[in-house]
């Protein structure tokens, strides 16, 4: 009697776990955007260039280096910071210096920004450097975009895909 009196509790036990779990994934619900918003997200993780230009060794300097260590150019780790604008509408939205990442300042810098916006059409401008110049922009992406509520509009970057692009 015991046992199955056990056995009864145990059952009951694992429905109400198991309703609790089915409760939970479907409520309460989760809005990833407000009901009358959109959202624009800039989201990016890029390498800028180096602080010094790698210099480029004779083979006599490759010679001298132990074989583990030889290669054809010494760098050095560190790597300039990273600037990014956006720009709607001609107003300025953001304008932001990320530092590199990693103990010697040699990983890639990342940036990570959200906007809600009242919906409606807009005219958005990314503008990135990661150079040395001190004055112009390395990339430039301008685009007409309609936001509608609930939108979520993503803005990435790769430098091999030529810039910046809009999801």
């Amino acid at each position: 009697m015991r046992k199955v009196f056990r056995h009864i509790v145990q059952l009951l036990a694992y429905a109400a776990f198991a309703v609790g779990i089915g409760y939970f994934s479907v409520a309460p619900r989760y809005e990833y955007v407000a009901a009358k918003s959109a959202v624009v997200t800039l989201s990016l993780s890029h390498a800028t260039n180096r602080i010094e230009p790698c210099v480029r060794l004779t083979p006599e300097e490759v010679a001298a280096l132990a074989p583990n260590m030889r290669r054809a150019e010494k760098c050095e780790r560190a790597r300039l910071p990273l600037r990014v604008e956006i720009e709607l509408d001609e107003t300025l939205l953001l304008a932001t210096e990320a530092l590199p990442s990693g103990v010697w300042g040699d990983g890639p810098a990342s940036i990570y920004q959200k906007f809600d916006l009242p919906p409606g059409e807009y005219r958005l401008g990314v503008r990135l450097r990661d150079s040395d110049r001190t004055d112009g922009w390395d990339y430039t992406y301008t685009e007409d975009v309609s936001l509608a509520a609930g939108r979520y509009l993503t803005i990435t970057f790769r430098a091999e895909n030529e810039g910046f692009e809009f999801r």
